[in-house]
């Protein structure tokens, strides 16, 4: 089990310091956190971590999971489109009830009696209306809001006013029409876990052997879940123009959530595609690998991409940066706050495959300066994107929770 303790070496004395500071009027406090999938996601992947480290410094800090049917997670999959920007997705009366019937149902053998509730994207979102709100309960959204379908934002608006902040992953996401409370807490990789902990090269080596990628050229990676907002056909025709003038590899890593019924699809998709190419072998699709593995592949490619056309924030960015790789990514979401154009990596219109295929082929071309930008990314990640700065974040929140109400 990690501790806060435990990043000491890595976060700073400052920081560490500031936490057990303020983790004293917090003490015994009991906070709640709702979400719908434990496995697949960055949401899971940061509640892993900072459930525990919450509970390190005093606070009960507790974890429950939606949950629903194939049908549910169908529906909350399209309102997810929907708010990140998808036309003609408009529920039916019967996917609506559905919606709530199954939060209603869980309200039921989920007994709320904390200090504080966080809820973590649409999925849960209605639940707040079948209990006697006692306490403050926070909304997570962890995806692009910046142009939202209007009918599928009105149908999460009518839950929404009932909340008293909404905690938003980047400023552009702002509403000016809902008036409840917004902010903005940045989210967070944990550089102990073992997706991001320091591998040797033996190790590195053996994870890849294990997964059957070969290291005898450049590799290309992107490593996102399979979603059409991730772009993956358009990665595979980016590779294809960089493979006209440099002789290198692409990995396509992705991972399935139980909450995402499309990924499956998605998946066959580019698997079909992968048949296409097959004669070349240069082109590998990976699914559900470990995180090791994961971490093994990061740190070996010469380039990550992230060619997402809607991103809440995209972490993986910040996992390859961490590693010392530098980047090539959309101007979607979040992704332009982690890259720094032309310090740790490239920022590219979404669009543009030209300008992503020659911004990969001159890092390839130019290693040194690649390096330099990778070290850029790993300080930058440090300062700005590592679990014990969301633990600080989600402190301030709960504390500006309890005063206003008056329990501190």
């Amino acid at each position: 089990m990690v501790r806060v303790e435990d990043y000491l070496d890595i976060a700073g004395d400052e920081l560490i310091a500031e936490i057990y500071r303020k983790a004293t009027p917090l003490n015994g406090m009991d906070v709640l956190h709702i979400n719908s999938t434990y496995y697949g996601g960055g949401v899971a992947e940061m509640l892993k971590t900072l459930i525990p480290l919450l509970n390190d410094v005093g606070i009960d800090a507790g974890w429950r999971v939606l949950h629903g049917t194939p049908d549910f997670f169908s529906i909350t999959k399209g309102l997810h489109n929907a708010l990140q920007g998808e036309e003609g997705i408009d529920p039916t009366e019967e996917q609506e009830a559905l919606y709530r019937h199954t939060n209603e149902d869980f309200s039921v053998y989920t007994h709320i009696i904390h200090d504080a509730v966080v809820i973590h994207d649409p999925q849960p979102l209605p639940l707040i209306k079948y209990y006697r709100k006692r306490q403050p309960w926070y909304w997570r959204c962890h995806i692009d809001l910046s142009s939202p379908d209007p009918r599928a934002w009105n149908i999460m608006k009518r839950y929404l006013l009932r909340y008293d902040r909404v905690i938003l992953s980047n400023e552009k996401y702002r509403n000016d029409s809902l008036p409840v409370d917004q902010s903005l807490i940045y989210p967070a990789i944990d550089p102990l876990s073992t997706k991001n902990q320091d591998l040797s090269d033996d190790e590195v080596e053996a994870h890849l052997s294990n997964m059957g990628i070969p290291t005898d050229k450049p590799i290309i990676s992107q490593i996102s879940r399979f979603d059409k907002w991730k772009d993956p056909l358009g990665v595979i025709d980016v590779f294809k123009k960089i493979k006209k003038k440099i002789d290198c590899r692409l990995v396509l890593c992705g991972s399935m959530a139980s909450d995402d019924p499309e990924g499956y699809m998605i998946y066959d998709e580019v698997k079909k595609k992968e048949m296409d190419e097959l004669e070349s072998g240069d082109l590998i699709i990976r699914a559900n690998e470990k995180d090791l593995a994961i971490n093994a592949l990061q740190r070996v490619s010469s380039v990550v991409i992230q060619k997402s056309h809607r991103e809440g924030f995209g972490l993986t960015a910040t996992e390859a940066l961490w590693k010392g790789t530098p980047v090539v990514c959309s101007d979607a979401g979040g992704l332009p706050i982690q890259v720094e154009d032309g310090v740790s990596g490239f920022v590219e219109k979404s669009s543009d495959n030209e300008a992503f295929a020659e911004k990969v082929i001159h890092l390839l071309k130019n290693p040194e300066k690649s390096r330099e930008m990778g070290k850029r990314g790993k300080e930058n990640v440090r300062g700005k994107f590592l679990v014990p700065r969301l633990v600080l974040d989600h402190m301030n929140l709960l504390m500006s929770g309890a005063k206003k109400n008056h329990n501190l």
